[in-house]
């Protein structure tokens, strides 16, 4: 009798295990057989035809589609290439590109390449809810369901928060062929990671504006989605799929005042550091501080930190350099970004401007966006809520008054104001104060991407003065 491949809670298991997989599999003492992760399961079933070992296969329950699109589509050339990239390194892999250049299209084009049982992970109930209109338009006649927000389906195409499909994770492992994580970046984490390590999915695509982790674990994504397989940045497709656009980094100046604050809490803190040999420049060394901020010293040294911080980020001339932006833009939605929720109230306050965080509730949210998209409010503010997972109404210009730290949350905010329209010019103005923690980061991250045709202001003689 040939052996048997089945799905048990998760894991791939078979009673006898052939040579030419064994490296694969584990001996369990408590069931009395073998076991491997599902995402192995592909490399099971392709080294047992391979070799030509006699199995039977009853671990997948995967589902042919028939899938057509309801409508012409004609996709950009990177959407494409993307597509072809990702067929030529066998359906697995991550396709990276930025907010705007139309990654959802690339999903569904896959889709329709390979129509078999399909989940599509998202971060949050807004990216969930968009996910499920645009298949509804693409595929009317199909069965779509939604997994999470009050919803639990059980078809063929299923969209599910990454959250629910990692507590439902075992259930879901054997039914779906092709495995959609969207803003990809999010599925390492130890809780989601199940969703792929589980999934017997042998076709996986991820897509991302960039795949990097303040963790590392970007490294991950190899292993659970495939390596990238096609990628853009943002000036590679300006003027193309995205608008043109150009980026503007003004500086600006603490203060006498401030900056002997400044220079004084900085003082503290690196003595401090210093004392315990602590590195900021790693994950580990900013564990290693909190930890130590349990102490007297350490609570000290923390909470010079952190004034340091908000003295940086939220500079008198900040709000000035806003007022002269806005001013410039009298007539174009403006979106402006801030690192905490202390400064979007204040510029809310201050400029008489919408303001939007993870504190307001998503009715409120919901309406603010639509008037935005109307044009009956012209500027928003905002911290990190609409960074991702939010399909953010036409803009084109962004304000940047704090948060330059990551290459991500930049591609993001680039990416809010990209949306292809004739004759548009988007503007990104990053504001970053002068001789600060946030001017070594904001270059740092430069040193990482360095996006083509920027400008740079000295600091602030004003946005209009000679470069």
């Amino acid at each position: 009798m040939s052996p048997v491949l089945k799905y048990d809670r998760g894991t791939l298991i078979m009673w006898e295990v052939p040579q030419v997989v064994a490296h694969l599999f584990t001996w369990d003492a408590r069931s009395q057989l073998y076991r491997a992760r599902g995402q192995f399961y592909r490399e099971v079933s392709e080294l047992l035809r391979g070799h030509g070992a006699p199995y039977r296969d009853e671990a997948a329950r995967f589902q042919k589609l028939e899938l057509s699109f309801a409508r012409d589509i004609t996709p950009y050339a990177h959407q494409k290439e993307a597509l072809q990239a990702w067929k030529a390194a066998g359906r697995q892999g991550l396709v990276v590109l930025p907010t705007g250049a139309g990654k959802t299209l690339v999903a569904q084009l896959a889709m329709g390449a390979t129509p078999r049982s399909t989940i599509i992970c998202v971060p949050t109930i807004d990216l969930l809810h968009q996910w499920y209109s645009g298949l509804l338009a693409a595929f009317p006649d199909a069965s779509i369901g939604l997994l999470g927000g009050g919803s639990r389906d059980e078809t063929p195409i299923l969209v599910s928060t990454y959250d629910s499909a990692a507590i439902h994770a075992e259930e879901l492992a054997s039914r779906y062929a092709l495995l959609i994580c969207d803003e990809a970046h999010h599925l390492p984490s130890d809780f989601t990671r199940v969703i792929a390590e589980m999934s017997l999915a042998p076709y996986r695509l991820g897509l991302t504006a960039t795949p990097k982790r303040s963790d590392g674990r970007e490294a991950d994504l190899d292993s659970l989605l495939g390596p990238v397989v096609y990628e853009r940045q943002p000036a590679d497709l300006r003027g193309l799929a995205l608008s043109e656009y150009r980026e503007v980094q003004i500086l600006v100046r603490l203060s006498a005042a401030e900056q002997a604050r400044y220079d004084e809490l900085i003082a503290l803190r690196g003595a401090f550091l210093a004392r315990m040999n602590i590195q900021l420049g790693s994950i580990d060394g900013w564990k290693q501080f909190v930890m130590q901020s349990g102490t007297l010293e350490g609570r000290r040294a923390m909470l010079a930190h952190r004034e340091a911080r908000a003295l940086a980020y939220g500079t008198e001339g900040k709000l000035r350099v806003l007022e002269e932006v806005l001013a410039n833009h009298p007539a174009e939605r403006s979106l402006i970004f801030t690192d905490d929720n202390a400064t979007v109230y204040r510029v809310s306050r201050e400029f008489l401007i919408p303001a939007i965080t993870h504190q307001t509730p998503v009715k409120e949210r919901h309406t603010l966006l639509q008037a935005f998209r109307d044009g009956r409010y012209r500027t928003l503010v905002t911290s990190r809520v609409l960074n991702e997972g939010v399909d953010v109404p036409e803009a084109s210009v962004a304000v940047v008054l704090s948060g330059t730290a990551t290459e991500r949350e930049h591609i993001q905010r680039l990416g809010r104001i990209l949306r292809k329209v004739t004759g548009k010019q988007a503007t990104l103005y990053e504001v970053v104060t002068e001789g600060t923690a946030e001017e070594r980061v904001s270059k740092q991250r430069k040193g990482q991407w360095k996006p083509r045709g920027d400008s740079q202001v000295p600091a602030w003689e004003g946005i209009n003065a000679p470069h």
